[in-house]
């Protein structure tokens, strides 16, 4: 059963870190997503051009954090499998219902202390 949500954490972490590559580079030291700026190198200074780019980093920044997020989150799942503590709730120590971890295999509580 672990097994099963081990290949599809797995699977999301490769999405992840797809879409992530996408837009920018991890930083090897804090291992935080950055926008990848675009190469403008033998270009004029326009003002058109300049606040295309900075409308292009500030929505790839906008994207960046919740995906950064939900890969810390998927993460983090995974160590939870390797250390055995994968489907306990962190807040009560109960099982996490079935429903909530095929719905999310990230989810770190139970039902009763989703919002905890």
């Amino acid at each position: 059963m672990t097994t099963d949500y081990k290949h599809k954490l797995e699977e999301e972490k490769a999405v992840l870190m797809g879409e992530l590559a996408g837009l920018g580079n991890r930083d090897p030291k804090s291992h935080e997503w950055e926008v990848t700026a675009e190469n403008t190198e033998g270009e004029t200074a326009d003002p058109n051009s300049n606040a295309d780019r900075f409308e292009d980093f500030e929505e790839k920044s906008a994207l960046i954090t919740p995906l950064e997020a939900k890969l810390s989150q998927v993460e983090a799942a995974l160590a939870r499998i390797e250390d055995g503590t994968f489907g306990k709730c962190r807040v009560c120590h109960g099982p996490i219902e079935e429903a909530r971890l095929q719905a999310n295999p990230a989810a770190e509580t139970c039902i009763a202390h989703l919002e905890a």
